[in-house]
């Protein structure tokens, strides 16, 4: 069932590239490729699973028919539940089922290859530093990001504030400058803290980002296909999820 063949990571640092890879494939299935996945996970079909592979791409498929499997499976059936739910909690308990499986995966390479305690601490560390793919597709890894940099730039304002009503006007220009230099470094520190909403990686400065009006999630240009110039002729942006949301009949 894998699109990589028999590719068997044996370091904690290749299992972690896998696991990345297979993240990104299911995150673009829940979020920018959301209508396609959406269509192919079809309730009058049998038992179907989504795959993620180290290519970074997703498939929708019947779960593998040797057992035991070369690999452990998805969850079986997210189909069936399609149309019985809300679409945002559909993608939701696929989010989750997604991430249990990712674990899976990478905990067998380590326990097929020998991962030592020290090995398996690194790996979880490795993967835990990632936003779940639940949290990218619920919004809330995005939140977490910005109360957290809320809180940083409310401590540092605080210490910045200490001691200056006792100060001389003569060090008030000066201040007044520092202060303006304190809300730079915090905005920064804010998009630094961004996660784009399809694939979960943080803002860089030197790449194009472009904000949905709808959800007010931030994307990466290249992960929803919009360029710099596309975006000067675009009012209102609606992301892919947005775009693609349907009134249930």
């Amino acid at each position: 069932m894998d699109s990589a063949g028999h590719y068997n990571p044996r370091t904690v640092e290749e299992v972690f590239r896998d696991f990345k890879g297979r993240r990104t494939g299911m995150i673009k299935a829940l979020t920018t490729d959301v209508e396609e996945f959406y269509q192919q996970c079809d309730p009058e079909k049998e038992n179907l699973c989504l795959y993620g592979f180290p290519n970074e791409q997703w498939e929708v498929n019947l779960p593998a028919e040797e057992v035991p499997p070369e690999l452990p499976e998805p969850a079986l059936g997210i189909n069936f539940a399609r149309d019985g739910m809300q679409e945002k909690d559909w993608l939701s308990l696929v989010a989750v089922h997604s991430d249990a499986w990712l674990q899976s995966v990478a905990f067998y390479f380590g326990a097929r290859f020998g991962f030592d305690k020290a090995d398996r601490k690194r790996l979880f560390t490795m993967i835990n530093d990632l936003p779940t793919i639940f949290e990218v597709v619920t919004g809330s890894a995005m939140k977490q990001a910005k109360e957290k940099s809320s809180d940083r730039n409310s401590s540092k304002s605080k210490s910045n504030s200490k001691g200056r009503g006792s100060e001389s006007v003569k060090y008030v220009k000066q201040e007044v400058k520092e202060e303006d230099e304190v809300l730079d470094e915090a905005e920064e520190e804010e998009h630094g803290e961004t996660l784009c909403g399809a694939c979960g990686e943080n803002y860089a400065s030197d790449e194009f980002w472009i904000c949905c009006d709808i959800c007010e999630k931030w994307f990466h240009g290249k992960c929803v296909k919009i360029t710099p110039a596309r975006a000067e002729h675009i009012k209102h942006y609606k992301c892919p999820s947005c775009s693609n949301k349907r009134a249930k009949p």
